[in-house]
Order: C-alpha cells, then sequence, then structure tokens
C-alpha cells in the first residue's frame, strides 16, 4: 500500500512541474516490478487485553454507606433475665472423734473410740481403742470356741512446712482356741478331752515412727520395734529401720533404699518334743539380720517408662539353737534384680507393663500369727528366699468409668512357708498336741499365677469391683502346697442410696485346699492327705445416716449358713448379724 501511494504522489508532482515548464505533455512508461500480495507474516495480531495508559480509567472509585435511621415505635417489654436454680449439696461437716458399738448372735460385741485433739496448728495427739469378741457356740465343737480381740493405741503428729513427723505407740491382746480336736481319732473321744483348756494369748507391743522431708535429699525415715509373745513363754522382739535417699547426678535421680531387719526368736519346746516325750532341753532359739541396699534410676522417654534397679542383701544368723542343739551362725549375700517397665500403648487406656523383681522376706512368728491364729508355739523361724518374681500384663480403661487389670507371673521362692497340721500325738503332752494346731514347713515353690480384675463406678453412687486369680503350684519336698487354694475369686458393690442410705455387699470363693493329718498310733503311724471344700462367704452392710453425727447400721456374715472349714478341723461360725451405731462428735 506504501508503495502504490508514493508512485501517485511522484506522477502528480511530476505532472504538476511539466505543466510549469512544458505545457507539452508527452507520454511517460511506469513499469511495476511486481504487484503487492501480503501474506500471514506480515499481519500483527491485536492483543485481548488491550494496554490502557488512561489513569482515569484505573482509578478505584470511593464508595460511601450512610444509613438513615429513624424511631419505631414498640409495645414489646423484654422482661429481666433470671439464671437458673443451681441445687448445692451440703458440704458434710467433719468431726475430730467418734465412737461405734454394735451387738450380735453368738454373744458377738464389737466397739471401737477414736479421739483427737490439736495442740496447735501444728501438732495434734489421738488414741484409739478397739475390741472385738464372740462368745463362740459352732454347732458340732466340743470345745471353748469363743475368741478376742483388744486394742489400744496412742499417737503424735507434726506438720511444719516440709517436715512432717508421726509416732505411735500400741498394745493388742488377742485370745484364740485350739478348738479343731480331730474327733474320729483312734486315741481318744469326747470324755478324754473334757479337761483340755485350748486357749492361747497373743501380746503384741508396737513403737513406731515416721519422718518426711521434702525439697531433699533425703526422703523418708521409718522406725518401728514389734515386741510379740504368748501365754507358753514364746517371746520375739523385731527392730526395722528403713531410711531412703534421692541422689541427683546431672539429669538423673537415682533413689536408694536402706533397710535393716533384726529379728530374735525364742520357743520353750519343739513340737517333737510333745510326741516323743523325750529330752528336756528342747528349746528353739533364733536371731536373724537382714542388711539391704536398693539402688534404682528411671527412664523415662515418651510414652515408656522404665525403672531400673537392684537389691543387694546381706544375711546373718548369728544363732540357730533347735531341739537344744546349736547348729552355730551363717551369713549369705543375694543380689535380685529389680525392674520395672511400663509403656502406654494406648494412652489411658491400655498400658503395658512388666518387669522382674526378687527379695529376701523376713517371716516372723508375728506374721505367721496374723494369717493363722491356732499355731503351736514351737516353731522354726526361717527368712523366704523368693528369687525371682516376672511378670507382664496389661492395665487401662476400656471407658470413662470402667477400668481393669490383667496380670500373670512366674515366682520361684526357696524356703516358703506352709501351714501344715500338727501330728496327732500317742500320748499328748500340751493343750495344741491332739492334733489341734499348726505347724510351719519350708519348701521350695513355684507358682504360675494369673490375676484378672474390674472395677467399675457406675455413677458417683453406685461402685462395683470383680477380681479372680489361679495359681498352679510346685513343690520340692512337700507333696502338696500344704492350705494354698489354686482359685479365689471376689466380688464386691457399694450403693449410695439418697442421702440417708447406704449398703454394700462382699462375696468372697475359696477353692480346695490340702493338708496332711498324722495319727501317731500305738502299733502304726498314718498319715492321710485330707481335702477341705471351696466354700463362698457372703458379706453385706446397710446403714442409716440419721443426721451428721449419728448413723445405724446392720452387717451380715456368711449370710449362705456355711459351716465351712477354713483350716482342718476348723468350722467357722454360721450366719452372723451384728446391730450397731455410730456418734460422731467434738470436744
Amino acid at each position: 500500500m506504501k508503495n502504490k501511494i508514493i508512485i501517485i504522489l511522484l506522477i502528480t508532482l511530476q505532472t504538476v512541474f511539466a505543466q510549469k515548464k512544458d505545457e507539452n505533455i508527452g507520454t511517460e512508461v511506469v513499469n511495476v516490478v511486481k504487484p503487492y500480495s501480503p501474506t500471514v507474516s506480515d499481519a500483527n495480531k491485536i492483543k485481548e487485553v488491550p494496554t490502557l495508559d488512561d489513569a482515569e480509567i484505573n482509578k478505584k472509585e470511593t464508595v460511601k454507606y450512610q444509613i438513615f435511621s429513624f424511631p419505631v415505635a414498640s409495645t414489646f417489654t423484654p422482661s429481666k433475665g433470671k439464671a437458673a436454680g443451681v441445687d448445692k449439696a451440703k458440704q458434710e461437716r467433719l468431726f475430730s472423734n467418734y465412737l461405734t458399738l454394735g451387738f450380735g448372735n453368738y454373744a458377738s460385741l464389737n466397739a471401737e473410740l477414736f479421739v483427737t485433739h490439736e495442740l496447735d496448728k501444728y501438732q495434734y495427739v489421738g488414741a484409739m481403742l478397739r475390741h472385738q469378741s464372740s462368745q463362740g457356740g459352732i454347732k458340732g465343737v466340743v470345745l471353748d470356741d469363743k475368741f478376742a480381740e483388744t486394742a489400744a493405741d496412742v499417737l503424735y503428729g507434726y506438720q511444719r512446712k516440709d517436715t512432717k513427723f508421726s509416732a505411735n505407740l500400741g498394745y493388742k491382746r488377742e485370745g484364740y482356741n485350739w478348738y479343731g480336736v480331730p474327733l474320729n481319732s483312734l486315741n481318744f473321744d469326747r470324755n478324754s478331752i473334757g479337761s483340755l483348756d485350748p486357749n492361747h494369748q497373743y501380746n503384741t507391743i508396737n513403737l513406731g515412727s515416721e519422718l518426711t522431708i521434702n525439697d531433699s535429699f533425703f526422703n523418708k525415715l521409718n522406725l518401728n520395734f514389734i515386741s510379740f509373745s504368748d501365754n507358753y513363754n514364746s517371746k520375739e522382739n523385731r527392730f526395722m529401720i528403713k531410711p531412703d535417699f534421692t541422689f541427683d547426678f546431672g539429669d538423673t535421680s537415682v533413689k536408694t533404699k536402706f533397710g535393716v531387719d533384726y529379728l530374735i526368736s525364742e520357743f520353750d519346746t519343739t513340737y517333737l518334743n510333745n510326741i516323743s516325750q523325750v529330752g528336756t532341753n528342747s528349746n528353739i532359739k533364733m536371731s536373724n539380720l537382714i542388711f539391704n541396699i536398693n539402688p534404682s534410676f528411671q527412664l523415662l522417654k515418651d510414652d515408656l517408662s522404665v525403672e531400673i534397679g537392684a537389691d543387694v542383701v546381706f544375711f546373718s544368723r548369728a544363732k540357730d539353737v533347735f531341739a537344744g542343739v546349736d547348729y552355730g551362725s551363717e551369713t549369705s549375700f543375694f543380689i535380685y534384680p529389680k525392674i520395672n517397665a511400663s509403656y502406654k500403648v494406648v494412652g489411658d487406656l491400655m498400658i503395658a507393663f512388666g518387669g522382674i523383681e526378687g527379695k529376701l522376706i523376713q517371716n516372723s512368728y508375728a506374721d505367721f500369727a496374723n494369717v493363722n491364729k491356732f499355731l503351736s508355739p514351737t516353731l522354726s523361724i526361717n527368712p523366704t528366699d523368693q528369687q525371682y518374681d516376672l511378670f507382664a500384663g496389661l492395665r487401662g480403661k476400656l471407658a470413662s468409668s470402667l477400668a481393669y487389670n490383667l496380670k500373670a507371673s512366674y515366682n520361684a521362692s526357696k524356703d516358703k512357708a506352709l501351714f501344715k497340721t500338727n501330728a496327732l500325738s500317742q500320748s499328748p503332752a500340751n493343750n495344741y498336741s491332739y492334733g489341734n494346731s499348726f505347724n510351719v514347713v519350708y519348701d521350695n515353690v513355684k507358682t504360675l499365677s494369673f490375676f484378672g480384675e474390674l472395677k467399675a463406678d457406675v455413677n458417683k453412687n453406685i461402685s462395683l469391683g470383680l477380681n479372680a486369680e489361679y495359681n498352679n503350684y510346685g513343690t520340692d519336698l512337700e507333696a502338696e502346697p500344704w492350705n494354698l487354694p489354686a482359685v479365689k475369686a471376689s466380688f464386691t458393690t457399694d450403693f449410695n442410696i439418697g442421702t440417708k442410705w447406704y449398703a454394700g455387699s462382699q462375696i468372697f470363693y475359696v477353692g480346695e485346699r490340702k493338708d496332711q493329718f498324722t495319727n501317731f498310733g500305738f502299733t502304726s503311724n498314718t498319715d492321710s492327705v485330707q481335702t477341705l471344700d471351696s466354700y463362698f462367704d457372703i458379706n453385706a452392710h446397710i446403714g442409716y445416716k440419721y443426721n451428721e453425727r449419728l448413723t445405724a447400721f446392720l452387717k451380715g456374715n456368711n449370710l449362705a449358713n456355711q459351716t465351712y472349714n477354713r483350716w482342718l478341723n476348723y468350722p467357722v461360725q454360721g450366719a452372723q448379724v451384728i446391730l450397731g451405731a455410730s456418734y460422731k462428735f467434738d470436744f
């Protein structure tokens, strides 16, 4: 197009000049070299969004809003707001003292009195008196089967800032009877035991104290002294001291527990002398010292917690006299593992735990009598070497109000104490020689155990508990694990019925046990393994709170009325009912 315009202009100019110079118009020859043919490459594509240079177009317009309000007549009148009513429970008043009295069948009496007094805002003193007794009356029992327990304690306490101290002095007197005579024996009948005095009394004096200091490497100190004796000149003194420390090494804390346990036991005679009636100097004297150190430290990482430690024990027997023969002294060292671990598999819903532990257990006449009240005063006291207790399990919550605990363990113990019926003497020399008392024998026992437990707090007024345990025992010397049940189970309930009433129940099941009865006859001795039947024991209670001070209660024990044998030839009382009341007061 440009070339065309240029050619036309040139022709026009040439014509103008030609007219001025020479009016004679001649001929001109125009040669067109090439006509213009536009191609695609010469075309320019127009932009879809053209660039605008006008600044006024890009300027943002400011928008202003304005509300024109005007009043509107209304007849609505809002009512005043009122908070919803909340029933606030009245805080129960706490009393410093109480008195409880209860009476029941079998001429039973239960009484308990507890009083305290504040010396100042840091110190207090207190006292407690307890009594429980029954005049007996078990069906089929020939001898007197009554029992009585009376205890008195005084205590002192001090607490200020990080220091806490308490001390107590107590005395307890217990009276039980060896009434479990095997009437079907070959040696005697009911008439031959008419003059038998089965009474056996225990006396305990206990002095103890505890000192606790917070924010210090010294954590706690326990001191205890126990003097135990009976009406057959048996004596036992035990002294225990247990300090507890925590030492910091950089970021690691090491807990260290020390223990000193010294026991002296003395009995006038052995049971063998009661059978054979030979020898005059047949006493038993023993003194056992246990000193142990238990250091441990804890490792924490995320959901894993591990406590690693060991228990190093020194044992010394300074005196060992049995049946008048002195067997000299002995010393031993033991090292036991102390490892506990737990891991949160699913938070608090499932926690896996396990570990292995061992210890040297100081046995005593007082501890044995707490389990079996019908022992003969002719015991040999030895410690139990629990070599290891390997365990693992799961615990946690199935729901917010339902907790569970499952545990399996394997235990190996040397010189484990077992209760076994004493043999029936051909000519009984004492009131406990009629096959109506128990001895302690020792054996190496391995135990495989399974335990399960459920606890439920249905609501604030109802709680339930269920547990069961199965044990499988293996012995080395004895034919059976005497008086150890394979199965135990219990079920407990507690209820609050409104604000005035409360109730609860306990159901216990104990499986079969084995014992051995030996009859020393005139011509031959006979041994017979006896099986004690399993039993249920149902207990229940209900109470009514008359006011904040006075509460009445009704308790029932062995409500199934089973006269089962807790020990061989020792039937228990039938159904027992106790009616009583408790009164709280302040001075």
